[in-house]
This record gives structure tokens, C-alpha cells and sequence, in this order.
């Protein structure tokens, strides 16, 4: 579906491209002895086929809904509910931004453009598929289409559940901030945590009073997400540091988990601009134990799997036990890692050498949650890039940006030093050297 959207909002270059940069992946593209971009595999002109926009009229849009109500779900119009409806339509509707996200995102990498980053615990997006439709322009079209297949568009739009990755203020601030950023076609990804249960589900009890139930939003699968496999960090947490030379240290042993990618797409509105929210989800390095399990002992058989998914299991994790302040820290340290790592690696897929990091980095974190972000940045400059202190610390505070919500102490996080040390002991190191 082509957007009814004038394509020239993001820029000509996206419209006329002829060869492709370093994408978000790493690709580098080979050049022939002229200088010119090699296609990188088969017949070009068919490649450049497919790759045109797709159709927004009604009859296009019945098409590809029935098209995902087939292949994508696997049913037909004799077994099909609102709920399978809603998620047939939002996959179409779907389908029209990814087209969009990936010209968006080859645009901003072949202009190099200095790119923002926002850090946040939360997200309170909202609905996405209404939010979809409105923004691209395409709501009465899909209004008209699913009511020729028999359903009401409004009754779809009520199957959606609100993504559990937020609670308030926090949350709400950080969506609307991707939200005009993406209108306001400027280059700004968001980061956060995929959390299988939110914080909780409010019920009210027979008696009137207030009950907290898990809240199970991805029970079923989320159209509005992509699963990025291939995007992927280890993250290391306990062991020791050795400090080697100077300020440079050896962080080793402890326990590895791995940081998984979850794309959601953020459009603009009145915009083919289509910026990104990126969710890590925390799985195992080394997941089931089969000796542990042959031999009987079933609960370390998936101790490590547990423990990883822990990570990533729910927003604000009870602190008032020593578990529960070790996971929260756990949880913050996982999301700020893991998002350096990925800025890392774009950033290197520029060819630009690390002092001018700054230069093409803007990272801004939403309250205390994300400030281990620091130490962790400090920590790839001087012991992975070996830059000396006062270099590394020029860049951090040419980096980072901090907004600070509330004044209360409550909010104002504190971590016991022991309970650093013994988590994240190269970290402590750094702190007490920045303290200097």
C-alpha cells in the first residue's frame, strides 16, 4: 500500500536511491572498478519491482487483509472473530509501515545524519493500529474494506490490548516524544525493555476492593512488533575485574545473558518519516541443561532459563527484598547495555573514528532508571577502545543529556555499594573513579 502521503517528506534521495550504505546490519556494499555500487545479488530490475510501494484503494486493502487472514493466520472467513480480523488488518495495515520504516532508515544512514537516542523504562504508547491508520492516511480506506468482509472497523480496533511497557507519566512523556519526533521527521529511536506482564492487571474484587493480577498482553502474538533475531549482545553481570593498565580493566566470569531486539514501528503523522522503538527481551546464553535433567534434577535443568527470563519478566519489580532490588538493578544495567552496544555498532558502521562519537550520538535518559548508561559507555571507551580517562570522559559529557522528573527521594534511585560490587563490579570501579 502506497501511502496516500506526498513521499517526498523524507527526501528525495529515498525516492531516487540507486545504491545502498551501510544498512542498520552492518552491510557494506562492493563497488566495481568505476566506484559504482555492485547490486548485491540477482537480477536488479526485478529486485527494484518488488521493491515498489503498495496499493491503498479498497479493493487492494480487502486483498491483502484476506491475503494475512490465509497465510499469516492460517484461517478462513468460516472460523474468523473480530480478534483474528483485528489481526489480519493490522498485519495489512502493518505492511504499509515497514515499507515505509525501511526507506526511513536508509534515508537517515545515507545522510548521516547525528542521531538521538531516548532511553526510557517506559513506554505508554497507546493503541497502535487506530494510531497506524490515522497517521498514514488510511483509516476511512480500511474502514470501507473490512466492512465489504463483514466486520466493523471500530470493533476491531477494540481487540487491540494496550502494550504493557508502561504505567504513567514516565512512559507517556517518552511515546509522545517518539511520536512528534517522527512527525517531526527527525532521526530518534527509542529503547526499552519487552516485559512479558507489564506491571499489572487492575481488578476489582467482590468485596470493592483493588486486586493485582499479572497482565498477560503478549499472550497473544503482537502484529505491531518485529522480532529481530539476528540483533542480538551478550551481557555480563557478577565475575571480577582485574584492572591491567592504568584505568583499563578485564571484566570476566559471572553469568551471560543474551539481549534479544523487538522492532516496533513509530510513524508520523502527515509523514512517510517511520522512526523505531527497540525492545531488548532477556533470554539464556546456555539455556536447558540436559545432564541436570537426565539425571533428575529438573529445577537446575532450567535454572539458567529462568534466571534470564527473570530480567525481562515485569515492569518495576518489587524492591523490598534484596532479590527483588538485585533484579530491578539487574533489569536496568541488561536495557542500558544492551542499547550502548547498538548505538555502538551503528556508530561503528559509519567509518568514523570514536573521538567524533558525539558528533553523530545524542543519548537521553528518562530519569535515574537508565544513568548506568555512564559507567557503561566509559567502560567501551577505555577498556574496549582503550581511549585514555580524560578522553572518554569528553565524550560522555558531549553524549549524554538527563531529564529528571520529580524531586522526591523515592524517586532518586540509590544501590547499596555492596550490592554493585558484587553485580557489576567493573562499573563500581569506574563510579568510584568518576568520584575521584
Amino acid at each position: 500500500m502506497t501511502s496516500t502521503i506526498d513521499p517526498s517528506k523524507i527526501g528525495k534521495p529515498v525516492q531516487r536511491a540507486r545504491r545502498h550504505v551501510r544498512s542498520l546490519t552492518g552491510y557494506s556494499p562492493e563497488t566495481d572498478e568505476k566506484g559504482q555500487e555492485k547490486w548485491p545479488r540477482g537480477d536488479e530490475k526485478v529486485w527494484k519491482a518488488g521493491l515498489r510501494g503498495l496499493d491503498t484503494d479498497v479493493p487492494s486493502i480487502t486483498k491483502s487483509v484476506v491475503h494475512h487472514v490465509q497465510t499469516s493466520l492460517a484461517r478462513q472467513a468460516y472460523n474468523l472473530d473480530d480478534f483474528g480480523a483485528y489481526q489480519a488488518a493490522a498485519l495489512s495495515a502493518r505492511d504499509d509501515l515497514i515499507v515505509n520504516w525501511n526507506e526511513t532508515q536508509l534515508h537517515h544512514t545515507r545522510k548521516g545524519n547525528k542521531r538521538a537516542y531516548y532511553l526510557s523504562l517506559e513506554f505508554l504508547m497507546g493503541r497502535a493500529f487506530d494510531n497506524a491508520l490515522l497517521n498514514l492516511g488510511l483509516k476511512k480506506q480500511y474502514e470501507d474494506g473490512v466492512s465489504q468482509l463483514g466486520f466493523n472497523l471500530e470493533d476491531l480496533i477494540d481487540q487491540e490490548r494496550d502494550a504493557g511497557l508502561g504505567n504513567g507519566g514516565l512512559g507517556r512523556l517518552a511515546a509522545c516524544y517518539l511520536d512528534s519526533s517522527s512527525s517531526m521527521e527527525l532521526p530518534l529511536w527509542g529503547y526499552g525493555l519487552r516485559y512479558q506482564y507489564g506491571i499489572f492487571q487492575q481488578l476489582i474484587g467482590p468485596d470493592g476492593s483493588q486486586l493485582e493480577a499479572p497482565d498477560p498482553w503478549l499472550q497473544s502474538d503482537n502484529p505491531w512488533e518485529l522480532p529481530r533475531a539476528d540483533v542480538k549482545y551478550e551481557i555480563r553481570f557478577y565475575g571480577h575485574s582485574e584492572r591491567i593498565d592504568g584505568m583499563k580493566a578485564i571484566w570476566s566470569g559471572g553469568q551471560e545473558v543474551l539481549a534479544v531486539a523487538y522492532d516496533v514501528m513509530i510513524p508520523g503523522y502527515a509523514t512517510k518519516n517511520t522512526n523505531n522503538l527497540r525492545l531488548w527481551e532477556s533470554k539464556p546464553k546456555r539455556g536447558f541443561d540436559l545432564n541436570s535433567f537426565n539425571a533428575g534434577d529438573y529445577e537446575r535443568a532450567v535454572e539458567a532459563s529462568n534466571s534470564a527470563a527473570a530480567i525481562t519478566s515485569v515492569l518495576y519489580p518489587n524492591d523490598h527484598t534484596t532479590f527483588g532490588k538485585e533484579l530491578r538493578l539487574k533489569q536496568q544495567y541488561f536495557w542500558t547495555a544492551a542499547s550502548l552496544a547498538d548505538i555502538m555498532r551503528r556508530f561503528k558502521n559509519m567509518d568514523k573514528p570514536i573521538t567524533e562519537f558525539p558528533d553523530y550520538v545524542s543519548i537521553q535518559l528518562n530519569d535515574t532508571h537508565p544513568t548506568l548508561a555512564i559507567p557503561e559507555l566509559m567502560r567501551l571507551l577505555i577498556d574496549e577502545e582503550e581511549l585514555p580517562w580524560d578522553q572518554a570522559w569528553d565524550i560522555i559529557t558531549r553524549t549524554f543529556f538527563f531529564t529528571n522528573h520529580t524531586v522526591l527521594p523515592e524517586a532518586l534511585e540509590k544501590w547499596p555499594v555492596a550490592l554493585m560490587e558484587h553485580l557489576l563490579p567493573r562499573h563500581m570501579q569506574i563510579i568510584f573513579d568518576i568520584n575521584l
